[in-house]
């Protein structure tokens, strides 16, 4: 299926199911942990419908974390008008907040640096979205800024959620919106 077909409402409806008991399965345990087993026996599936629907257990778990990826690309975009150099909008911060429910699950899927399953998902959508908005505004330098913008975001997420960086949610979207804002006026 591509992104702009409509989905089979049965088929959205089993995918959620499972991606809800994934997360609740990490919730108790970490991904590695996980079996297919449990996780079907939780989401009330059979296990031919799990394997109908993704290929393995971290395909569902990337799946699942998609949605922090959307959040992210959002939450770097809120402000509207001239931004605030210094201070990240409040959407940046209440997204590096949200992560911590579920941090053991995104570490596992974003390594230190970035990379990583949900890293280059997080980047392909974060560098797509920049380069729309450059584009846009006719920068010159669009594909570079984009690509930029996208693995340091990646890159800074991943190493605070692995403990890299000491900060909390609201001084770390500080940090790497500062880091951003120099990408952007470099140029």
């Amino acid at each position: 299926m591509t992104r702009g077909e409509p989905e089979d409402p049965r088929a959205a409806r089993t995918r959620a199911r499972l991606r809800a008991a994934l997360l609740d399965e990490c919730a108790e345990r970490t991904l590695a942990e996980v079996g297919v087993a449990a996780l079907v026996r939780r989401a009330g599936v059979g296990r031919a419908t799990f394997y109908v629907h993704y290929d393995d257990l971290e395909a569902l778990a990337v799946d699942a974390c998609a949605d922090v990826v959307r959040e992210a690309v959002e939450a770097l975009h809120s402000w509207r008008g001239r931004p605030d150099p210094v201070r990240a909008p409040a959407a940046l911060g209440e997204f590096f907040a949200s992560l911590t429910p579920h941090a053991a699950l995104y570490r596992a899927l974003l390594t230190p640096g970035g990379g990583g399953p949900l890293g280059r998902v997080l980047h392909r959508d974060l560098r797509a979205y920049s380069l729309r908005e450059r584009e846009r505004a006719g920068a010159a330098d669009a594909p570079l800024v984009a690509s930029a913008v996208a693995a340091t975001f990646a890159g800074v997420l991943a190493d605070w959620l692995h403990g890299l960086l000491d900060a909390g949610p609201a001084e770390i979207a500080d940090q790497v919106w500062q880091l951003l804002v120099a990408l952007h006026a470099s140029r």
